[in-house]
């Protein structure tokens, strides 16, 4: 027995053949039992948890820790027999690149999950996916370019006359394409900062629409007349972007103006009339109604009240509701809407 144990193959007794077997088998049943009894139970507790970022923790630990784990334990293992200079090589470079691999998949993995957290926060039908997914890639690609950059370098290879010609070729680069960048930059702000999203109904100087998406260069909006509008994301960044999914409710100012010949009691009774009238359409809130200014042919009012809701269409409807409500009250009240109007005198006198 003794001889069979103490027979060599590759430089190894049976023995040591069997002591790495055993190492292997112990290592990946303790794995196996912090899996089932430590690493299950935190896992339920998560799901119980009212967090998410909990859930995203425990669910890439065991997508991507718990793997890289198992190949450690296996590599250490290798440690117990003699291995071939040249196979111990191989499995060195094996394992600098695997472990580049998960952690960098580890990385990417937790930076997009925070970034989906934090930029769908409150949301509740993923308006903001594309988003996601174009500064996901964008992420990926910086940091899968910084993990070949470190591996080349562990596995003995001279990146430094590398480095420098990108730093160089990226100034180049960079002053070929700076309004590329600063596009590149003003995603980051918008993506950051949240000026607007995915579905919000913005105006940008004299254009209005819906976001429709917001990319790494562009934002496209489609206008109130259907087409689709095109903004660089600097332009957005420069201008004075009104957001009217942020208002909770509309002001609105409007006038009009009665005849010259109106009287003084029918003018003191004209805010009242427009008071309760504004008041009887159910979603309008009356501020203020005044004789403003004696216009060029009228009488003119100004009438401001807020519309509590921040959806145009209702906006309308109740306009529509209150002019025709004054139509009919000023027709029962006899005082007359003034239009554009002028009066010639002429001067009859004879002995001129």
């Amino acid at each position: 027995m003794d001889r069979i144990l103490n027979t060599k193959f590759w430089g190894n007794s049976v023995l040591e053949y069997f002591i790495f077997a055993g190492a292997i088998i112990l290592s990946i049943g303790i794995l196996k039992l912090f899996e089932y009894f430590l690493f299950y139970r935190i896992k339920q507790a998560s799901i119980k948890s009212k967090t998410k970022i909990d859930d995203m923790i425990i669910q890439n630990l065991g997508k991507y820790a718990l793997p890289f784990l198992y190949f450690i334990v296996i590599y250490f293992c290798l440690n117990l027999i003699n291995v071939q200079p040249q196979v111990k090589k191989v499995i060195d470079v094996a394992i600098i690149i695997i472990s580049t691999f998960f952690v960098i998949r580890l990385i990417v993995a937790v930076i997009t999950h925070f970034l989906k957290f934090y930029w769908t926060k409150g949301e509740t039908n993923g308006e903001s996916e594309g988003s996601i997914r174009g500064l996901s890639t964008f992420i990926s690609i910086l940091i899968w370019g910084i993990g070949l950059v470190f591996l080349l370098d562990n596995l003995g290879f001279q990146i430094s006359a590398v480095i420098a010609g990108l730093g160089i070729g990226g100034i180049a680069i960079g002053l070929a394409a700076q309004t590329v960048l600063g596009d590149l930059f003003s995603y980051f702000v918008i993506f950051f900062d949240k000026p607007f999203k995915v579905g919000d109904f913005i105006t940008v100087d004299t254009k209005a629409g819906t976001v429709e998406k917001i990319g790494i260069k562009t934002t496209r909006v489609e206008s109130i007349t259907g087409e689709q509008i095109i903004f660089s994301n600097s332009d957005l960044t420069n201008a004075r972007v009104h957001n009217f999914k942020k208002m909770e409710k509309r002001r609105i100012v409007f006038k009009f103006g009665v005849t010259y010949n109106t009287s003084t009691d029918k003018l003191r009774q004209i805010p009242d009339i427009v008071k309760e009238i504004i008041n009887t359409v159910e979603g309008a809130q009356f501020d203020r109604a005044h004789f403003f200014a004696y216009g060029d042919f009228s009488l003119v009012f100004e009438i401001v009240y807020y519309v509590l809701s921040a959806n145009y269409l209702e906006y309308m409807d109740f306009q529509h509701e209150i002019n025709l409500k004054l139509n009919e009250e000023f027709n029962k009240q006899q005082i007359k809407f003034a239009y554009p109007t002028q009066t010639i005198y002429i001067n009859n006198d004879a002995g001129k």
